[in-house]
């Protein structure tokens, strides 16, 4: 049996042309792995044997830090000069990641996290939706990407809205989507996802903070107008 390379995947499932295409908030941490180490096994494909990797550790990319090349180097595929990569790749975002401690904005009102957001989505000609992970202390541990859309909408699975709050231990969110129109009335649909959202984070004991519509030059918040 032929070794199992991501050149043989057709081209919409390769990490790379996945992240070139889509960006890169779109990939999985195993794709991202996978795109570090290239190749699997003969019986396995790179995100295969990433998937692997990351189940040793839970699914923990803390923990999957902590691995020595050697532990790595016992998974089938992986050399030393793959094992080394991960480690490296991981080592730097260790270091971002303590550097961005000193940078991470506290919000304290709508008006911070429409400051922060809006260089992201606010003059782009589709609606995106994102999320802000709050700490105990409304500091954003992380913003993320969760959908891209048409011109009208963009569709959200709520499940992975809480999905990323649940492994970094976000206690609180806000959640973020452009209006391209420039109109800043929440249709149904927004006030029906917003209530959706707020709900399901009760019962997980994470707090939905706010829903920012976000436009070129302005925003609506559902908090500020006792919508939420």
């Amino acid at each position: 049996m032929d070794r199992i390379t991501i050149k043989s995947w057709a081209v919409d499932d390769r990490p790379r042309e996945k992240l070139l295409a889509k960006g890169k908030s779109v990939l999985s941490d195993a794709e991202l792995i996978a795109i570090l180490i290239g190749s699997g096994n003969r019986a396995e494909s790179a995100v295969d044997l990433s998937k692997r990797i990351l189940l040793s550790v839970e699914n923990n990319i803390n923990q999957l830090a902590k691995l020595s090349v050697a532990q790595l180097m016992q998974f089938k595929g992986i050399g030393e000069a793959k094992a080394v990569s991960i480690i490296t790749a991981l080592e730097i975002g260790k270091r971002r990641h303590f550097e961005s401690l000193l940078e991470r904005p506290k919000i304290k009102e709508s008006k911070d996290a429409y400051t922060l957001v809006q260089p992201l989505i606010g003059e782009l000609d589709h609606e995106e939706f994102w999320v802000l992970y709050l700490d105990n202390s409304n500091r954003v541990l992380q913003k993320k990407q969760l959908s891209r859309g048409g011109i009208t909408a963009t569709m959200v699975d709520v499940r992975l809205v809480f999905k990323k709050a649940i492994e970094i231990a976000s206690v609180a969110i806000v959640v973020c989507h452009n209006h391209p129109s420039g109109k800043l009335k929440p249709s149904a649909s927004d006030k029906e996802l917003t209530q959706k959202i707020k709900q399901s984070g009760d019962m997980l004991d994470i707090k939905l903070l706010d829903h920012l519509i976000i436009t070129q030059k302005e925003y609506f918040s559902f908090a500020d107008n006792g919508a939420l």
